[in-house]
């Protein structure tokens, strides 16, 4: 495989490191949400408004899985300029699972780049088909593989592996419902089409304080873990996470937009979902067909491209 390739590879892992790093800091209180009563979406005032999203995270996190098409705009802060990215596929939840397809045109400017990427993300690993070229390099091997929790214990500890693994857990509508739930001014914008029908309008914005405060994936650390995470995400320049959704008339989320600030730019992610309840069928490839990702970050580092 290329160098530029390899290079390439990780850094699209990277990304997921980021997404899931962004994720955990996204974990709402279910429980809270789970206790509410049902009530019809399309009501005007934030309480009611609450009720209805509360109402639609109830449905939603029963279904436990639907097909999703997502876009993400990610800062240049990994490495090669990923950007744009767009994921087909389905996701699951309770457990977390997914199986998706993703477009980037940051691969039509690499030598043997596969035009998509299919990545599985399972038991907090992921694997990614890197195509024909790395099964050249790889004894036949194409997908790379990444475990979560072993990447973030090496480059952060046992909390950072903590949070990033309860990140990939928590990216799923129902966990975004929770939190919206959460936001202090959510709002009913009223009712708009989303594929061809009706849906109501919410929207509503975390601080990063309010939602450090609601993120209940943080109980598991000692406080000098949750200090020093606090303190990170303090740090990193996050002021406040922007969230808007349509509910459709069945109750189900059908297009979710998330905005996050921070001094290298601005991270969004535009998801449309649909099929709620679709079978989940992700499995991990053989472990014949897989390299470790943790190869690959050596690989370079002999070759003085740390």
């Amino acid at each position: 495989m290329s160098r530029s390739f390899r290079r390439a590879g990780i850094s699209f892992a990277a990304v997921a490191v980021l997404v899931a790093g962004a994720a955990a800091c996204q974990g709402g209180d279910t429980k809270k949400a789970a206790g509410a009563s049902d009530r019809a979406a399309g009501q005007s005032s934030p309480a009611d408004a609450r009720m209805a999203l509360q109402a639609a995270y109830k449905k939603t996190a029963a279904a436990k899985s639907a097909k999703v098409t997502m876009k993400m705009s990610v800062p240049s802060i990994v490495g090669a300029g990923v950007g744009e990215m767009e994921m087909t596929g389905i996701q699951a939840w309770n457990p977390s699972a997914m199986d998706f397809t993703m477009t980037t045109p940051a691969l039509k400017g690499m030598p043997d780049a596969p035009d998509k990427i299919r990545t599985v993300m399972l038991n907090n690993v992921m694997y990614m088909d890197m195509g024909a070229e790395a099964a050249r390099d790889n004894g036949g091997k194409r997908w790379m593989k990444m475990d979560l929790g072993a990447f973030a214990k090496g480059a952060g500890g046992d909390g950072l592996a903590q949070q990033l693994t309860g990140g990939a857990q928590n990216q799923d509508p129902a966990q975004q419902l929770a939190l919206l739930t959460d936001s202090p001014n959510v709002k009913h914008l009223g009712s708009e089409q989303i594929d061809g029908a009706p849906a109501e309008h919410y929207k509503g914005t975390l601080t990063l304080e309010e939602a450090l405060a609601t993120n209940k994936s943080l109980d598991g650390l000692s406080a000098q873990e949750r200090q020093k995470f606090i303190d990170a995400m303090k740090g990193s320049g996050v002021k406040a996470y922007d969230t808007e959704l349509w509910i459709n008339a069945s109750g189900y989320p059908v297009q979710m937009n998330v905005g996050i600030d921070s001094p290298q730019g601005k991270f969004t992610m535009s998801a449309h979902y649909s099929d709620y309840g679709a079978k989940n069928v992700v499995q991990a490839p053989a472990a014949a067909e897989t390299y470790d990702f943790a190869d690959s970050l050596k690989d370079l580092d002999k070759g003085g491209a740390a």
